[in-house]
């Protein structure tokens, strides 16, 4: 296919049984939240559509060899590897425009990380230890021959947010295929082209089997709840809200289906009294800017020694007033848009509650003075919060940082584990064995230890608390996707 016919008529289709259709509400726009400009037209499914798009899933793991046929599966996600980086140039023009991503992220976690990541999928498969003999053992005096085998779940429902769309949509494509189930993604509303676009690829660059991968794109948020619902559908792998994963897990009840969930998280960054202040409030403040705040894992509270609390505001007020909110085509710009006017108003509003909560700005507090189009949010510091404010406890996902001061270690972590999220955390020290003994009692999924980098296609993503259950990535969310069955034969 060559690359000029990538949604080529600026209208992206339904994947649904091996094949591209119009979706039978019609069509909903995509919009550039940088230029708010319409990009194009998506295909808008409907119920009927999703029901489509389940049973050709349902069909196509009952009646084929997708789920006993490695070869075969690994062969398709190394295509599919393949025809995306085939296509990368056309792929990070269309996620500047669609997410509003820097360019400078593309060449890593918003596109080409994500893409070269499937064949980490592609080779556990190849390699992994299916079958395991679990050796001798005599219950009730008989001596059976004992064998653990690991299976596909079955249908995968992958509902998937907009702000990290490739990298979301490809960590569950990726393992679940590779594993054995079949798929519906249901990706989200405000970056449908970013999914849509697989289906093209993979109906033309690729031997998925039809009905092994289908891809359905909506306006209604809540058609993803059909997945949960579904008793066709035997695993639901979710990343969004905690709130609409708390829905996720009571839909999904009825059938008591397996759920995997990556969730939201308000997370710490701690600076211990013999850090370096300086060059860990900066290095805070920036990660804060980087694609607009929107990260689930981004570093929200800045927790600081209290002796040293207005020096840390004044670094990272000093780092946030020099990045301007820009362009996601300009290579320098590291604060894009944010996705949406309705985000953009979100965020605004947090803004708001931090001033009326007895909190002032350091830097920013609300729109860019000299952007009146976009959906742009300056940077800002927030300072005079305790971590009971609302804006200290809440995720924002915009670039906001608040300052919290500490008072030790021990406080430090107390503030850092006083949250209902436990997703990530970074810890700074000029004592390895001080800073690790900080890292060890974080109950988070991930943390940072002096500018150390965690993502990885083999590092086990996820959180604890209310930022999800399981983990994404790595051997641990392949095996997210499998079942275990022990088979007993009698010896003869």
């Amino acid at each position: 296919m060559a690359d000029s016919s990538l949604l080529a008529n600026g209208v992206s289709a339904l994947f649904i049984d091996g094949k591209l259709s119009e979706g039978r509400a019609g069509t909903f726009p995509t919009i550039n939240p940088a230029t708010e400009e319409v990009l194009g037209l998506a295909a808008d499914a409907d119920a009927e559509d999703m029901g489509r798009a389940v049973e050709a899933a349902r069909r196509a793991f009952d009646e084929t060899d997708w789920s006993r046929n490695t070869e075969l599966r690994v062969r398709c996600v190394r295509q599919l590897r393949d025809a995306l980086q085939h296509h990368i140039e056309r792929l990070r023009e269309l996620t500047i425009s669609e997410v509003g991503a820097p360019r400078m992220l593309t060449a890593a976690a918003q596109l080409e990380g994500p893409v070269n990541d499937l064949a980490f999928s592609a080779d556990t498969a190849e390699s992994y230890v299916w079958n395991q003999d679990l050796g001798q053992a005599s219950p009730m005096g008989i001596p059976p021959r004992r064998t653990i085998a690991r299976e596909a779940v079955g249908v995968v429902g992958a509902i998937t947010p907009w702000n990290f769309p490739h990298q979301i949509n490809l960590a569950k494509l990726g393992p679940a295929l590779a594993a054995g189930n079949t798929l519906v993604l249901k990706p989200a509303p405000d970056t449908p082209w970013c999914a849509a676009v697989l289906g093209e690829i993979i109906a033309e660059r690729t031997d998925f089997p039809p009905g092994v991968v289908n891809i359905v794109t909506s306006s209604d948020h809540s058609l993803g709840a059909l997945l949960a619902k579904d008793p066709r559908v035997d695993m639901v792998s979710f990343t969004g809200s905690t709130a609409t994963g708390r829905s996720v897990m009571a839909d999904a009840a009825a059938t008591v289906k397996r759920v995997f969930l990556e969730l939201g998280g308000k997370s710490a960054f701690v600076v211990l009294d013999d850090a370096d202040l300086a060059a860990a409030s900066g290095v805070s403040a920036f990660t804060a800017c980087m694609h607009a705040g929107q990260g689930c894992a981004i570093t929200t509270r800045l927790v600081v020694p209290r002796g040293r609390y207005d020096e840390a505001v004044a670094v990272a007020a000093g780092t946030m007033s020099s990045i301007k909110p820009g362009d996601p085509n300009d290579p320098g710009t590291v604060c894009g848009p944010l996705i949406s006017a309705r985000q953009r108003d979100r965020v605004q509003g947090y803004l708001d509650l931090a001033i009326a909560e007895g909190g002032t700005f350091a830097c920013g507090g609300g729109r860019p003075a000299n952007r009146d189009v976009g959906f742009f949010i300056e940077p800002t510091v927030i300072a005079g919060l305790s971590n009971d404010a609302r804006p200290a406890r809440e995720e924002i996902f915009g670039p906001v940082l608040t300052v919290i001061a500490h008072d030790g270690d021990d406080d430090a972590v107390r503030i850092a584990n006083d949250s209902p999220y436990g997703l990530s955390g970074t810890v700074y020290s000029a004592d390895p064995d001080r800073a690790a003994a900080v890292a060890a009692r974080l109950r988070v999924g991930t943390v940072n230890v002096n500018g150390g980098v965690w993502y990885s296609a083999d590092a086990p993503f996820g959180g604890y608390k209310q930022s999800g259950n399981g983990r994404e990535m790595g051997i641990a969310g392949f095996e997210e996707y499998l079942e275990t069955k022990l088979v007993a034969t009698a010896a003869t």
